[in-house]
């Protein structure tokens, strides 16, 4: 099962920032992809900071889990057939799962969470541009979940240090004013308790 550090660094935009930042990324063709995340019905994943979600693509799909590290966070990555993927996320279980998904699910497991107990609590959409910068790969998203929506800016870096400089760096050059952006998985499960309290 294919893992990587990810580091990186991240910035909610204004809605001008975002059409600033539009014409460094106007030679790169949009794509969308759509994030279903699963978690217990109380959140037993999130409370362990782990973030589970099957990404969907046009044409194909992954399992992703992400486990926090001191600097940035692991990720375990399976490829699923999109339409394995499609069936998982409109049953809400991944009991039947035909992929070999075990070593994602040993994972879970070592946190005294029942796989039988995910279900898949959501949805969020980004139509994300990204290219290859010389200070790493640097993405620029519009999410839309749960009825609203927001703007980012993330960089995605090798070494947290430099990392951190020169998205300073690019933030002051290109006049973004830094607003601190947790996880889209935290955003989104933020605004579902939110919506569940009204």
């Amino acid at each position: 099962m294919p893992t990587q550090l990810e580091i990186e660094f991240k910035s909610l935009l204004s809605m001008p920032e975002f059409e600033r930042l539009s014409k460094l990324f106007s030679h790169v063709k949009p794509v969308v992809q759509t994030n279903y995340y699963f978690d217990t019905e109380s959140l037993v994943l999130r409370e362990n900071r782990l973030a589970l979600r099957i990404r969907c693509f046009s044409h194909s799909a992954e399992m992703t889990l992400k486990v926090p590290q001191e600097v940035g966070n692991i990720e375990h990555n399976i490829d699923l057939p999109l339409d394995t993927a499609k069936t998982l996320i409109s049953l809400k279980s991944l009991v039947d799962c035909p992929v070999d998904i075990s070593e994602i699910l040993q994972i879970i497991d070592n946190y005294q969470v029942d796989f039988k107990t995910l279900t898949c609590i959501g949805c969020l959409k980004t139509t994300r541009q990204e290219y290859q910068m010389p200070i790493g790969l640097a993405a620029l998203d519009v999410n839309e979940y749960l009825g609203t929506s927001d703007y980012e800016f993330e960089l995605e870096v090798e070494e947290a240090q430099q990392g951190q400089k020169d998205f300073n760096s690019f933030l002051e050059k290109n006049n973004i004013e830094f607003r601190y952006a947790r996880s889209k998985v935290v955003r989104f499960l933020d605004t579902l308790r939110h919506k569940n309290k009204h």
